[in-house]
Parts: structure tokens; C-alpha cells; sequence
């Protein structure tokens, strides 16, 4: 099923998971957005609650904000996506959100298995911040796909303030500069 969702005046897309069914993704839909719950502020719901997580499959907007990864993220770094995304929708490209505010516990997760992935801590941390050093839990950073979408926000995320962090994962954006400003060079990895 896919749902269609007008917002600012342009048509948005909503796919639920394959073998999602229709009824959850409408109830998912309905959730009542929160605010951002970077520290200090609310409590960030633990495991097992929200978590930030995207199912496999699942196609999230800026403008989803009734999922943990969207509601959750820094309120200028979700304006900006936004902005961004409207901008791209009008060259033809389609911006989805591939991760973005994680808890804690998800982060701690996400590491562990890149360790177990990579090998190492030292390597996995090329891929993955602990979440004591990590932007995606206090917020401040999402990951950006398809790759044509990456493509776009690489070239033209500066007139929103969006720029590439690490060299090495071109979906990873924060907000590192003004709007229309220029972006500082990416670090080489995620280790900084």
C-alpha cells in the first residue's frame, strides 16, 4: 500500500514496509507528534520503545514526523532536510530519510554489530560513533538516501546549512555551516 500525503503544497509518498499491514502503517501514521528530546529535555524512550530504528524496506520523508527517527531530530536540522527536500523534489530527485535520531541503546547496538562485522572496535568506529559521541543520538545528524539524493545534497545542501561529515559515508548530513555558506571539508571518518 502507499499513501500519499500532501504537505506545503507537494505530494509525498508514504511506503510502508513490504508485508506491512495497511492498518499499522495508518495507526503508525496517526501517532501524535513530540518534540525533539536531545539532552537536556524529555526522556528518550528506551529499547524496546522508540528506538529510531527504520524497517528494512520502509521509505521515510522529512516530513514523517510521526516516526521516532523524524519527530526526534534537532528542530533546525529538521527544517533545513525539509527545506532541502522540497528543493531536490523540484530537480526530480526524491530525498528519503535512511536513519536519523537513534537512542541510545540502538546506537550501543549498531556498534556492536559493525564490531562484529569489521572485526575490531578501532575499525567499526571508521562506520559507527559510540553513543556517548554519536550526532544521530543527540539529533543532529541523518543519513540521506537513494544515492542520486546524496548526490544532490552534496552539491546543493549548502544553501540549507547541510553538509557531507565523513568523507567515507557520503549519506551522512549535519548541520555545519549558514545557510548558503560553504561547507567545511568532511573528516575522513566518523573517528573524527
Amino acid at each position: 500500500m502507499v499513501v500519499l500525503v500532501v504537505a506545503a503544497g507537494i505530494w509525498w509518498a508514504v511506503y510502508p514496509a513490504e508485508g506491512e499491514p495497511a492498518a499499522q502503517a495508518q495507526t503508525q501514521q496517526a501517532k501524535p507528534q513530540g518534540g525533539p528530546p536531545p539532552s537536556p529535555g524529555p526522556e528518550v524512550p528506551s529499547l524496546g520503545q522508540e528506538t529510531g530504528a527504520i524497517a528494512d524496506g520502509r521509505r521515510i520523508t522529512p516530513l514523517d514526523t510521526d516516526h521516532p527517527a523524524v519527530r526526534y531530530l534537532d528542530e533546525e536540522l529538521l527544517k533545513a532536510v525539509q527545506k532541502a527536500a522540497v528543493a531536490a523534489r523540484g530537480d526530480g530527485i526524491e530525498l528519503f530519510i535512511t536513519s536519523g535520531w537513534r537512542s541510545k541503546e540502538y546506537q550501543r547496538d549498531l556498534l556492536k554489530k559493525a564490531v562484529e562485522k569489521y572485526g575490531s572496535l578501532e575499525k567499526a568506529r571508521e562506520f559507527v560513533a559510540t553513543p556517548e559521541k554519536s550526532a544521530h543520538v543527540s539529533g543532529k545528524a541523518v543519513d540521506i538516501g537513494p544515492t542520486d539524493a546524496d548526490d544532490w545534497l552534496i552539491r546543493k545542501g549548502r544553501r540549507f546549512g547541510l553538509c557531507q561529515a565523513y568523507a567515507n559515508e557520503i549519506w551522512h548530513f549535519e548541520l555545519l555551516t549558514q545557510p548558503g555558506a560553504a561547507c567545511p571539508a568532511p573528516q575522513p571518518d566518523a573517528t573524527g
